[in-house]
């Protein structure tokens, strides 16, 4: 390679890379006059990973070695640590307890930033999207991020003093500028622009062998792959935000995934849990299945030293084994493992976040998972690459630093949305959760239901369905929108007797909607929409068509003629006259029940 006319910036990049022994990236390019273009580009995509990587890409290369190494030997990471359980708080019942943390956490939603990790396309869904654009529920359509926007806007509007609640969304070269134009085609779904804070992660380089060569998709091109979620650490540092927020009054940041509706379910308890057990990091977490491929809540104890960390499934059974369960992760009296199952929803205290990020210039503990051709891992199937997991952060924790758990019900705070429908029949068929669009959405639904019936009403359930191998529970359908109530508290303040069952929808959308004695059967439908001011008392009986849940032909499911986001559930849901009342003037009103003919 002739460096003659390179600049000096590339010149010094070259020397370095060549230094690190990464002389084959330039070891036969053409002469000069020849693929100027690509020569350049190439040498851009260089230098702009070197400056996104803290230590540049010889700081990369070298913990590639480092962690290839410790790899290849097959080193215990856990050797010598006992496992104990972490410290903590079971909220998966609904009691007094929850309600006193629930309470304690809505006096907190003025301190609270929100951090979206949305780096993923839908493709594993049969979406050929972003995961933020699929719709929760599709009765009426609701996209994830307009949901999450919606319990931005609730959180607020339960502040003494209200203001814009900070949303940071994370993306990646793949879902960045999808996101951007979703935002601006929907005005911010009601957000103001300025509370919303875009960090692009960027990829890094694979590497294609143990001695941490950088691998070549081809000549002047890099193989890139993402280097995980836990990169939102890094950003929250490089970008000044993480200190910003905290200067601004921000004390905790919960931290969500881009496909799960529930979670906002259980942030107000979770949240109140932080505060009062001084948590500088808190797991929302649920009771986990033996086996299940779900990592548990496992506090490592050696030599004196805590350390509480997300061990994963294939990691966990054989320390047990190795420890305190000869019998490995067996089930306990319950049913469920003896460590609670990680979710990747945290709350994190801002105070000890900065001081942490500061330390460490925000790089968590990386790790390498390289596919090895044979026993001798001397080679892999394929290129690998560094990654990062954002709940790997207490690594970096001293003895000060506090680390507990908050364990929920599953379906209250967690069902996540990625598998396509032929994946998840086959997980229903080995006894594992299906994890698909049409499973969240009715777990969707069961959420609301369960808030229902923690404020009293009578709640009946109707039977369970396969629809193309995906179980789907139908009704009651249950939307207790976030501006209707973010709290079980708030529910029985409004919502008083009455009874749901069947395949019947509600849906309440409104801070001053109450209900009475209102009931529900067979497909019958209500919904109640409330500007703030408008006042409305609902009672009765009401019958009617309501929404018939209609399952897609064959020639639907392949037809590009039906939306995406109903062919990856296998069906749709079609208003029979299901009565609706919209107030969008403040007053007084009082809604009675109608029968309409079905």
């Amino acid at each position: 390679m002739d460096m003659e006319f390179l600049n000096a910036e590339d010149r010094e990049l070259v020397t370095k890379l060549i230094d690190a022994g990464q002389q084959h990236l330039f070891a036969d390019w053409d002469v000069p006059g020849t693929e100027d273009e690509a020569k350049a580009a190439f040498l851009a995509s260089l230098s702009k990973i070197d400056g996104s990587y803290p230590g540049g890409l010889v700081g990369y290369v070298s913990n590639a070695r480092k962690l290839l190494s410790e790899a290849k030997a097959g080193g215990n990471p856990f050797e010598g640590f006992v496992p104990h359980h972490p410290n903590m708080v079971d909220l998966t019942t609904f009691d007094t307890t929850y309600d006193h943390y629930e309470a304690l956490g809505q006096r907190q939603f003025g301190k609270v930033g929100v951090v979206l990790v949305a780096g993923g396309l839908g493709e594993r869904l049969g979406y050929n999207g972003i995961k933020l654009d699929i719709p929760v529920e599709v009765v009426e359509t609701t996209p994830y991020l307009a949901h999450y926007a919606a319990c931005l806007k609730a959180m607020e509007a339960r502040m003494e003093a209200p203001c814009p609640v900070p949303f940071i969304i994370m993306v990646s070269q793949d879902t960045a500028a999808k996101t951007l134009t979703t935002l601006e085609d929907n005005d911010y779904f009601g957000l103001k622009k300025e509370q919303i804070h875009i960090l692009k992660q960027e990829l890094v380089p694979a590497i294609s062998n143990n001695d941490g060569t950088l691998a070549l998709k081809k000549k002047y091109e890099l193989i890139l792959k993402p280097h995980g979620h836990g990169d939102i650490h890094m950003l929250f540092h490089t970008s000044g935000l993480a200190a910003k927020l905290a200067r601004e009054g921000i004390e905790y940041l919960l931290f969500i995934q881009d496909t799960n509706g529930q979670v906002f379910n259980a942030m107000p308890a979770a949240l109140g849990v932080s505060v009062e057990k001084g948590y500088d990091f808190n797991s929302i977490a649920v009771n986990r299945i033996p086996s299940e491929a779900v990592g548990g809540l496992v506090k490592l104890v050696r030599d004196g030293k805590e350390l509480t960390l997300n061990v994963e499934y294939n990691q966990l059974d054989p320390l047990l084994r190795a420890t305190i369960s000869p019998e490995g992760d067996v089930p306990n009296e319950r049913g469920f493992s003896m460590f609670p199952g990680n979710i990747n929803v945290l709350v994190i205290r801002m105070e000890s976040y900065v001081r942490i990020l500061e330390k460490s210039q925000g790089i968590i503990a990386e790790f390498v998972n390289p596919k090895y051709a044979d026993a001798t891992r001397a080679t892999f199937k394929k290129p690998t690459r560094l990654e990062t997991m954002m709940q790997d952060l207490p690594k970096l924790f001293g003895p000060d630093e506090k680390v507990g758990v908050s364990i929920f019900d599953r379906r209250w705070s967690f069902s996540a949305n990625k598998n396509n429908i032929s994946d998840a029949a086959a997980k229903n068929e080995a006894g594992s959760p299906p994890e698909s669009a049409a499973t969240a959405e009715s777990d969707f639904y069961l959420a609301g239901r369960m808030r229902l019936a923690a404020a009293g009403a009578t709640v009946g359930e109707a039977a369970k369905e396969l629809i193309l191998g995906v179980p789907l529970i139908p009704g009651p359908k249950v939307l207790l929108r976030p501006a209707f109530a973010m709290t079980l508290a708030e529910a029985r303040e409004k919502i008083s007797g009455g009874s749901i069952t069947g395949e019947a929808t509600l849906i309440l959308d409104g801070k001053d909607i109450v209900l009475e004695d209102v009931e529900l059967s067979g497909r019958s439908g209500l919904v109640i929409k409330a500007c703030d001011g408008a006042k409305v008392t609902v009672k009765g009986a009401f019958s009617n068509g309501g929404f018939e849940l209609v399952r897609l032909t064959e020639e639907e499911l392949a037809s590009d003629a039906v939306p995406e986001y109903l062919r990856i559930r296998g069906y749709r849901f079609k208003n029979r006259g299901a009565v609706a009342y919209e107030f969008d003037q403040p007053g007084d009103y009082v809604v009675e029940a109608k029968t309409v003919a079905d």
